[in-house]
């Protein structure tokens, strides 16, 4: 009962990591192919109100 299996090939196993390398390439390609957003600023502008200025304190009524 012994679960031996025989040895891969080198030819097969370089042959996979051929085949990833080319696939790595492939998708490292399609990112540098498409615009980078460094281009563009950014959507939000102006997101707070004014952050300075003297700040009112008012009594509470009631």
């Amino acid at each position: 009962m012994s679960d031996t299996q025989p040895a891969p090939e080198a030819g097969a196993e370089d042959d996979v990591k051929r085949k990833f390398r080319e696939a790595l390439e492939r998708k490292q390609a399609q990112s540098k192919a498409r615009a980078a957003h460094e281009d563009r600023g950014s959507k939000v502008h102006n997101a707070h109100g004014p952050a300075g200025g003297k700040r009112e304190f008012r009594r509470k009524s009631g």
